[in-house]
């Protein structure tokens, strides 16, 4: 697990703090996989689309991938390289500005490649692919491939378009099945999404194996990502495209809060709460929707425990009216006290990308650490809870 480099007590808090460093080891692994395979490395700016960062990631990554025309724009105006975009389906509207930007098009369907085939001239597409295989376990809505998902086409679908509609126009296969995930589930995916598809892949150029790998985790078994690229590379002549979000900034950045109250248990007939300066429900919404544990860093660096685990036990709550607004359970070897600062860790990804300002809560300060220096990045204000109503 990484550990703040920079001084906790020389940030405004709330604020999220990302560090140049841990993104740098990230992508020399990324880099890595890219020159051992020839495959193509794209940052999901779903997951992380800090741009100030990008004139360091263009160095490890081939370009960006966006799920919407803001994130397409940012990633052609402030990345370069490559872009490319999927949607399940394009607005009219949409497509005109997107066609300022991407050069790769995935369409959800045939049918949806179609409708746009005429303004797709020098421009790469090709179809996302369901194969209706699914290996997460207790999170469907992150599951692209659960019951009645409107993401990809199954192979009955695909093959009555091709009958209907035939591939001319299309250059490529993508699927995106996974959600933090090792290769051993790329593997098993790769090899039923070659058992459905694997007639067409000789007339394809390319093969997106989208996102959800955790490329820079610890555990994380590349030999068998690299085996799996080189197979679909070597037999089929593709060019393999892989588009993490997660694995580019995985434990590059945190999230520093302080302690303003302490509700004594005694009071609410159960357990201690310390009410933190930062909600679940507005700086950190996985903690809510997956749901997300973060582990937690005390002042002195050191691991918060599991309910039970250390001596001191408090809920963490959160300044919003909202009753569910809870951060979890943790344990401590000392008493919290008002002024004391928490750390969560692995806040770089799905933090700044998803926050919002219910109940007019302030978003959090943005700094990013380099060796030289720890900079602001942007600081909020009531104009920008304004704004968005």
């Amino acid at each position: 697990m990484n550990l703040p480099t920079f001084d906790i007590n020389k940030v405004n808090t709330p604020c999220y703090v990302t560090e140049e460093c841990y993104l740098k080891h990230n992508g020399e692994i990324l880099k890595s996989v890219q020159e051992r395979t020839g495959c193509k490395i794209l940052l999901a700016q779903k997951a992380f689309s800090m741009y100030s960062s990008y004139p360091l990631l263009q160095n490890y990554l081939a370009g960006t991938t966006a799920s919407g025309v803001y994130e397409a724009r940012l990633g052609y105006e402030h990345f370069g390289k490559e872009t490319h975009v999927y949607s399940p389906a394009y607005t009219k509207k949409d497509m005109d500005e997107l066609l300022k930007y991407a050069g790769h098009f995935v369409f959800n369907s045939i049918r949806q490649f179609v409708l746009h085939k005429d303004k797709m001239a020098g421009k790469e597409c090709g179809i996302r692919v369901n194969p209706r295989f699914s290996t997460q376990e207790g999170h469907e809505i992150y599951d692209p491939c659960a019951k009645n998902s409107r993401l990809g086409q199954t192979l009955s679908s695909f093959e009555e378009d091709v009958e209907k509609y035939g591939l001319d126009g299309v250059s490529g296969i993508h699927f995106h099945t996974l959600c933090e995930q090792n290769s051993d589930d790329l593997y098993k995916t790769a090899m039923v999404v070659e058992e459905q598809f694997g007639k067409y892949l000789s007339k394809m150029k390319w093969i997106n194996f989208g996102g959800g790998h955790h490329i820079t985790r610890e555990d994380y078994d590349i030999e068998t990502l690299v085996r799996v690229i080189e197979h679909f590379k070597n037999k089929y002549n593709l060019q393999v495209y892989l588009e993490p979000g997660e694995a580019v900034a995985l434990n590059a950045g945190f999230l520093v809060s302080e302690v303003i109250d302490i509700i004594d248990g005694k009071v609410n007939g159960e357990r201690d709460i310390a009410i933190m300066d930062v909600s679940a429900a507005c700086h950190m919404p996985d903690v809510l929707e997956m749901p997300y544990r973060p582990k937690i860093l005390d002042s002195r660096n050191v691991l918060a425990g599991e309910e039970g685990e250390k001596a001191y036990i408090y809920r963490l709550g959160t300044p919003t009216c909202l009753a569910g607004d809870i951060i979890g359970d943790y344990s401590f070897d000392s008493p919290l006290k008002v002024g004391d600062r928490l750390v969560f860790c692995d806040m770089a990804i799905y933090s700044t990308v998803k926050n919002n300002t219910f109940n007019g809560m302030p978003l959090p300060t943005i700094y990013y650490n380099t060796d030289d220096e720890l900079k602001v990045i942007r600081k909020f204000s009531y104009e920008d809870f304004k704004s968005r109503i």
